[in-house]
């Protein structure tokens, strides 16, 4: 059986490719969504491949039970090439570990943990901004929103009320942010934008929520900082990677505290 254990491999990381992009959304928390068909067909090619090779290996097997040949099963040629035979497969079976993680328990989205460790929080500059509308709440994306403040010399953000969508990442001094985790090809090249959020409780780590508040101007800030009014929980977005402005639905349900 040991023959067959280099295609099961195979077969074992391409069904662990198929079950997170073409079964599911996981593999939205590890690239983003331009890449899924790229996923979909390398999972499929790789299953095929696994049957081929295990087809090829049982017809192998098959013939040198009918010719009486025991074949090379444990490539035991006086000694030569049982090593390599087993070094090979020592290293092949590197490839389990990955695919049983996506198979049974598929690694969450990059969240808090990895927000209070990054440092990759500067925003390009911009010269020009769009007017925004006269009337409110103003739902931005995050990255909008941090823009603005940082940037915009009019101060276009001064004195209006906007809601932001994020997950929550506890700070020390009883403050908390607002932040996104925005990739621009997998989750390794992720950069983190955060907001700091003021009149609110801290709620619960990498709880995903819609912030509705006011800018608080704050010249030399690390981050920008929003005066919190109302809070609403909600689900983690199929797409945690998307800096998307909040759902034009979602109203606050919590007010500001002390």
């Amino acid at each position: 059986m040991r023959r067959f254990l280099p295609a099961a491999l195979i077969v074992l990381t391409g069904s662990a490719l198929l079950r997170v992009s073409l079964l599911s959304d996981l593999c939205l928390r590890y690239v983003k969504e331009g890449l899924r068909p790229f996923l979909v067909i390398c999972g499929a090619v790789l299953v095929l491949l696994g049957a081929a090779d295990a087809l090829l290996r049982l017809r192998g097997t098959a013939a040198d039970a009918d010719t009486g040949n025991p074949g090379h099963d444990e490539d035991d040629d006086h000694g030569h090439g049982h090593a390599h035979a087993g070094s090979g497969l020592k290293t092949a079976w590197l490839l389990a570990v990955p695919a049983v993680l996506l198979l049974v328990a598929a690694p969450p989205a990059l969240g808090s943990y990895a927000v209070a460790r990054d440092g990759s929080g500067a925003i390009a500059r911009r010269a020009t901004f769009p007017l925004l509308p006269p009337q409110g709440p103003l739902a931005l994306s995050l990255t909008d929103f941090i823009t603005r403040a940082v940037w915009d010399d009019k101060e276009s953000l001064k004195g209006r009320t906007v809601r932001l969508e994020g997950f929550v990442t506890p700070r020390p001094g009883g403050v908390w942010q607002l932040s996104r985790v925005i990739v621009s090809c997998c989750a390794a090249d992720a950069r983190v934008v955060e907001v700091e959020i003021h009149g609110l409780g801290t709620p619960q780590a990498d709880t995903w929520v819609t912030v509705t508040g006011v800018w608080r101007p704050a010249p030399g800030a690390r981050v920008p900082t929003l005066d919190a009014t109302g809070l609403t929980v909600i689900p983690q977005p199929k797409n945690p990677y998307r800096d998307a402005p909040p759902a034009p639905d979602t109203q606050p349900s919590a007010a500001a505290g002390p």
